[in-house]
């Protein structure tokens, strides 16, 4: 299931300045985190977004996921 949800999120440096999105659109790995921190959940993000899949929003999770798999990780103030 990780590389099915990996292979959803993709890295194009010609858009949204190379950050990752979700299946080439212009919806950001960011933009879907910083939803459900702010308090929304799957199907409110969904409605909102109707271009993004419930598939999509695990993707993002489990792409942060594994950025946090490294060595080490600066704290940001």
């Amino acid at each position: 299931m990780s590389n099915e949800l990996i292979n959803r999120i993709t890295i194009d440096p010609d858009m949204c300045f190379g950050k990752p999105t979700i299946r080439n659109s212009r919806y950001t790995v960011e933009l879907v985190l910083e939803l459900l921190s702010a308090g929304m959940n799957n199907k409110e993000i969904m409605e909102d977004y109707p271009g993004i899949e419930e598939k999509d929003i695990f993707a993002c999770l489990n792409f942060a996921t594994q950025l946090l798999k490294v060595k080490l990780v600066n704290k940001v103030a």
